[in-house]
């Protein structure tokens, strides 16, 4: 590897997003989180995806535990890996929305138990509503928001709707990076060439990152090519929770990355002893394994369901 390759940072979405679209949200426990909760500090991640309100409403429902316990342990536990928190518009725990001064509730328990780092994405894209929770995220003490743009195919979802809001977002002084949010992997490597100087530039004062799910397959060349775009920061869980409903795996976008030409700063003995920590907790709570790519599915395209969502309609069918 030159030692003037580029380094690309790393957001683990292992126990969220990961946990989420393959598991239901409801695989981990906190002892499972804390048992390896040290060694992800050592890794050497950007951040990680920690939190949800949904994951918060499964810990009391299903592990009857406290969730704010849960965020304490962690975050006392990765004092060098920022915990995030997702968060789609105003709402806690219930899909309707709540009133501003509960979300600002929800944000200072939050900051007061270790959480520093909130990604919110508005389900219409509002420029307004964005900026707004920016704004309450900051009082509340956040230390970084970022905003994601949520990606979809439609009349409405054209090149001009994601640049405006890009523009948008870069002239909110409250919003400290931007990301693609690609919740259903429907983004391709030829298509990302259009939306990548989108948000770039459109973001131009400062970071830009990159999600994605490998739904139907696409996700892992994708972000080789959001990388060569200048996409700075990739969204990835380990191997044993990736791919399939979930996000790209760790391990392989590594790889990838250094036959590219990217470096990066992880340490690959400590991702290494996180992923056989969740590889034995699959085994024995006999949950679904991830890691195996997806095929190309066409279908997609018209239902457009989030990797997340899947999972649990099909659990719910069944």
């Amino acid at each position: 590897m030159s030692d003037t390759a580029k380094p690309i940072e790393v957001v683990d979405t292992t126990m969220r997003d990961g946990n989420q679209s393959l598991w239901g949200a409801t695989g981990l426990t906190t002892p499972d989180i804390f048992a390896i909760a040290p060694t992800v500090d050592r890794v050497g991640f950007r951040a990680c995806d920690f939190t949800s309100s949904t994951h918060m409403a499964v810990s009391v429902r299903f592990h009857r535990e406290d969730p704010w316990e849960r965020l304490r342990l962690a975050a006392a536990s990765m004092p060098n890996t920022p915990l995030s928190m997702i968060t789609t518009g105003k709402r806690f725990i219930s899909w309707r929305p709540c009133a501003e001064d509960v979300v600002a509730l929800v944000f200072r328990t939050a900051v007061r138990n270790g959480l520093r780092r909130v990604q919110i994405a508005d389900p219409m894209n509002d420029p307004a509503d964005l900026a707004q929770m920016a704004r309450i995220a900051k009082d509340a003490g956040v230390e970084e928001v970022v905003i994601g743009l949520t990606y979809s195919v439609s009349p409405v979802h054209t090149d001009t709707f994601y640049a405006e809001r890009a523009m948008a977002m870069g002239a909110c002084p409250d919003v400290d990076r931007l990301y693609l949010k690609d919740p259903g992997g429907l983004v391709s490597a030829e298509r990302l060439h259009d939306l990548a100087p989108l948000f770039l530039d459109g973001f131009a004062r400062g970071p830009v990152e990159l999600h994605s799910h490998g739904t139907i397959g696409l996700a892992g060349p994708m972000y080789v090519e959001g990388a060569k775009l200048g996409f700075g920061t990739l969204h990835t869980a380990v191997g044993p929770v990736s791919n399939g409903t979930s996000n790209p795996s760790c391990e392989t976008t590594l790889r990838n990355l250094g036959a590219t030409g990217f470096a990066h700063g992880l340490d690959r003995d400590a991702l290494q002893a996180v992923s056989e920590h969740f590889r034995a907790l699959a085994l024995d709570k006999r949950l679904p394994l991830g890691g195996t790519p997806a095929e190309y599915d066409a279908a997609y395209y018209t239902h457009q369901m989030p990797g997340g969502m899947v999972t649990t309609m099909r659990r719910q069918l069944e």
